[in-house]
């Protein structure tokens, strides 16, 4: 007589105490709830680590003028570029470093480093007199702030799985708004003295030193952003020297189970997802240098004659449209579209909207404020649908132990390829402005043009058979 066979026993779970990794599987295993005060922890040290980044861009042409190095008008692209881009050097040399150390003592401490990182070298950022100076403090700055790889790694660890969509999601907002509302701040505050000379002084340090006041009130946020990192509880998993507690549980989480290692540069959808998310990230980091240096440009060389304070304007109102883009629209988005089909969509909307900057040059009034305040408020938001679906592919190819390191990669690429666009956009831009009367895409004609074939270049990568995803989204 057939006997059926024995039901297979449950898994066994296996927890450790004292191992804050552990203590967090348990956390989300008894609160079923969204993290809410974890995420609003990652949102404020995201957004504090991303306001210096593109802060500089509305007074970099100004401040180029001011510290003499340029000989002409239109040299002053080429120097901004190189400032622009030094941050991104600085951070892609460091970001596998900074990777590896999360994966090995935790995400806390590179996280509170990184938030100290920015309060002392931004600060001396505003306080640069010479060229030499802006530019290492710059550096320094990429080189020491750490923080995008474990955070993006912690907005994962404490959320469960079905909400890990919307921890990457608040991470790619606040960046989002971080580099977009960064440069609002650089624009209302940079030269208070020439902005508002009834509320400072021409020889007072804010006369003597007309960009410390942006850089001091990002410096601020992030201090305070740095204090609360003391109730910022760890996620990494470490069980040297710790006694197991094992639990019987109908299913065990990716995180409690030993998974075999495997290179990471042999992970073929993790490297897939990095290098289509570094084009994109090229792509809104040139984008972001030159709608700056085209809208505080002359409109005889095919700007728009914009003050600093007008581009800030701008740019807070496209910050604001993000916020409300992540409370009420993404998450729909992903739960409708996914992250590869949304982040398809997003790069294919777009171009036309690139395509339609350097036709506002004809526009002015009414007219022009409409068309400038919609264009960016789009382009914002189809940026950040790119940058989460990316983001969630890379962070799903690799397991727990393997994310700090993973992310770090991502960032050393992304930052590399950030350190280009402000370079090349800089050159570009300068080379563009001298030929306002070519026949062929005449001046900043030519500089969208180029912008619009990164994104396209991006789009084509989204696509099989370059793009490997995850066994999850297949």
């Amino acid at each position: 007589m057939d006997q059926s066979p024995a039901p297979a026993p449950a898994p066994e779970k296996v927890h450790y105490d004292g191992c804050p990794g552990c203590a967090m599987e348990r956390r989300k295993e008894s609160c079923k709830g969204v993290p809410y005060k974890e995420l609003l922890f990652v949102g404020i040290t995201t957004f504090a680590s991303s306001l210096p980044i593109t802060s500089l861009f509305p007074f970099l042409y100004f401040m180029i003028r001011d510290l003499h190095v340029a000989q002409r008008e239109e040299d002053i692209g080429f120097y901004a570029g190189f400032l622009g881009a030094s941050y991104m050097i600085g951070r892609g040399f460091a970001s596998i470093f900074w990777g590896m150390v999360a994966d090995r003592i935790g995400r806390k401490p590179v996280i509170a480093f990184s938030l100290f990182s920015v309060v002392i070298f931004n600060t001396l950022f505003g306080l640069s007199v010479r060229y030499w100076m802006a530019i290492t403090t710059r550096l320094l700055l990429g080189a020491l702030n750490g923080l995008l790889a474990p955070i993006k790694a912690y907005s994962i660890e404490v959320c469960r799985a079905e909400q890990q969509a919307l921890g990457l999601s608040i991470i790619s907002t606040a960046w989002g708004m971080g580099v977009i509302i960064g440069p609002a701040i650089g624009g209302y505050l940079a030269q208070p003295v020439k902005q508002y000379p009834h509320l400072f002084h021409e020889k007072s340090v804010f006369g003597r030193f007309p960009y410390l006041l942006p850089s001091l009130c990002i410096s601020l946020l992030a201090a305070l952003a740095f204090i609360t990192c003391a109730w910022l509880p760890e996620t990494l998993h470490k069980h040297k020297g710790l006694e197991p507690s094992v639990e019987t549980a109908e299913g065990s989480t990716q995180e409690s189970t030993e998974l075999p290692k495997k290179s990471l540069f042999k992970n073929w959808p993790l490297m897939s997802s990095i290098i289509t998310y570094c084009v994109f990230s090229l792509h809104d980091t040139a984008y972001s240098e030159i709608f700056s240096l085209w809208t505080v440009s002359d409109r005889k060389y095919g700007g728009l004659s914009f003050s600093s304070k007008d581009v800030g304007q701008v740019l807070a109102v496209a910050g604001a449209s993000l916020l409300v883009y992540q409370l009420f629209v993404y998450r729909w988005v992903d739960r409708i579209l996914g992250p590869i089909h949304s982040t398809r969509i997003a790069a294919a909307l777009s171009i036309p909207t690139i395509a339609a900057y350097p036709f506002m040059t004809h526009l002015s009034g009414l007219k022009l404020g409409v068309a400038l305040y919609s264009a960016t408020m789009i382009k914002s938001m189809l940026a950040i649908t790119i940058s989460t679906g990316t983001s969630l592919l890379q962070n799903k190819a690799v397991p727990q132990e393997q994310r700090g390191a993973a992310n770090g990669i991502a960032t050393t690429a992304m930052s590399l390829f950030k350190a280009a666009a402000p370079a090349g956009a800089g050159i570009i831009f300068s080379w563009a402005q001298k030929r306002q009367h070519a026949a062929f895409f005449p001046g900043d004609q030519m500089v969208f043009l180029l912008l619009n074939l990164t994104e396209v270049i991006g789009l084509m990568l989204t696509f099989k058979p370059f793009l490997a995803v995850p066994q999850q989204y297949k």
